[in-house]
């Protein structure tokens, strides 16, 4: 088949995907897979061999990062059982003061406490950052609704052990070393630098907060409500009692450094079978989850472990099979035979690459509305043509996962929840998280551009 038809029919099974999910309501793992069908029907791969393409893709995956999502989750929901958010917070409010307090709560949401699933990550965290928005001068509402908004986001594509990073780098066949090393930098210089001129806008006049925040007290009357009955936006509150944080934040610390130290053994030739297994992303992870179960049966009552490991695996079902599908779609479009037709198209040229990867990421998350799923989506396209490109793949990874943060719109579940739990406006939110959260897209691009170019 020629190469003008493998790419129309590339196309043609991305907008499908697009309009099954946005006009359609079609679950996103169910469009993935129809669009992974007709691709590998239209290029003539057959019946028998699209399918076992698809099923191929999907377990290649699954092998690859399966068990590093479910962990992440599970030790996520047991961080979130012991309170550790509340007291993180209320540790960083004491060191730092509440001047410098947005960035060190953004960076931290958006690097360290990336295990916990983004939704209830932004409910616990959303009603302390309302709550100490008042601490931080006229415009706390602002600096934290945007520190929230970049935490989140920012942290959830680019940092791991984010959900789509971990995708990422299980679709480009990333270490998970590798991708901490390059991530996590990424991650908190893009946070900061954002966060910074969004503050110099809105001291010029960006922000109104008579237009862009909701009066306290009608924000009060529409605030979501705990199972209890009472409000989320409970303000000031006192953390929460429990173990001390350096106990409860110990197990996902080790789990990091055990996964970080593997990496840097790898990058220095340090050749150590016992390195080698420790720094292994799995027993990393699994040694973080196993110390927090033990903290946890000590220090919460009865039942609750079993509790937060219900609810951790309701959430990890719907993630895994979303990575998944997308690592079927990945395999169809290599077997399509598009990478071959990209290495033709590009020089040894390094921008011109990643920016194709940011701006592909970013047109699918502005039809897609979901970071998680223009991510791995746009991952899944080009996955197959990462050689072909004349880059690291860590690289493309993070290309694709800065164009995924572009343009958050209405069509986000996080950009309501932003606005009803931070007592925001619409216009607000847009600015705090439509429009910041695409600025950070913009530097996280030339940050690893910048970085492609050196190393």
């Amino acid at each position: 088949m020629g190469n003008t038809a493998v790419l129309l029919h590339t196309a043609g099974a991305i907008v499908g995907v697009v309009v099954l999910i946005l006009r359609a309501k079609v679950n996103p793992a169910l469009a993935l897979v129809l669009g992974s069908v007709y691709l590998g029907l239209a290029t003539g791969l057959g019946a028998e061999r699209t399918v076992d393409t698809i099923t191929r893709g999907f377990g290649d995956l699954m092998a690859e990062v399966g068990l590093l999502i479910v962990f992440g989750v599970l030790l996520g929901s047991l961080l979130s059982a012991l309170g550790a958010i509340e007291k993180l917070v209320a540790t960083l409010l004491r060191l730092l003061g509440p001047k410098r307090l947005p960035y060190s709560f953004a960076v931290t949401v958006g690097t360290v406490l990336q295990s916990i699933f983004a939704d209830v990550l932004l409910v616990m965290t959303a009603p302390i950052a309302r709550s100490l928005g008042r601490r931080t001068g006229p415009l706390g509402t602002a600096r934290m609704a945007a520190a929230m908004a970049l935490g989140v986001e920012v942290g959830i594509a680019l940092s791991v052990p984010g959900i789509g990073a971990l995708a990422l780098a299980g679709l480009l066949d990333i270490p998970l070393g590798t991708m901490l090393l390059y991530g996590f930098p990424v991650t908190a210089v893009t946070i900061v630098v954002t966060l910074f001129l969004f503050g110099v806008a809105a001291r010029r006049g960006f922000w109104n907060p008579e237009r862009d925040e909701i009066p306290r007290e009608a924000a009060a009357e529409e605030a979501p409500t705990t199972g209890a009955g009472t409000e989320v936006d409970a303000p000031d509150a006192a953390a929460p009692d429990g173990p001390p944080l350096a106990l409860s934040l110990a197990p996902l610390l080790l789990a990091l450094v055990l996964i970080a130290g593997g990496a840097f053994a790898e990058v220095g030739g340090w050749d150590s079978p016992v390195v080698t297994f420790l720094g292994n992303p799995v027993i990393g992870l699994l040694l973080g989850l196993v110390g927090a179960c033990l903290v946890a049966r000590r220090q919460l009552p009865d039942g609750a472990v079993g509790e937060a490991f219900g609810q951790a695996f309701r959430t990890s079902g719907q993630i895994l099979v979303l990575t998944g599908v997308g690592g079927s779609l990945a395999a169809v479009v290599e077997k399509a035979g598009l990478g071959d037709i990209v290495k033709e198209s590009f020089s040894a040229s390094t921008w011109a690459p990643l920016a194709l990867v940011w701006l592909i990421a970013a047109l699918l998350h502005m039809a897609i509305g979901s970071v998680t799923t223009s991510a791995i989506t746009a991952a899944g396209i080009l996955a197959p043509v990462a050689p072909a490109l004349d880059v690291q793949p860590v690289f493309i990874a993070l290309a694709a996962g800065a164009g995924s943060l572009f343009a958050i719109h209405a069509t986000s579940n996080t950009f309501w929840l932003l606005q009803t739990l931070l007592g925001q406006t619409t216009r607000g939110t847009l600015k705090t998280c439509t429009v910041t959260v695409s600025a950070a897209s913009v530097v996280a691009l030339l940050l690893v551009q910048s970085i492609s170019l050196i190393l």
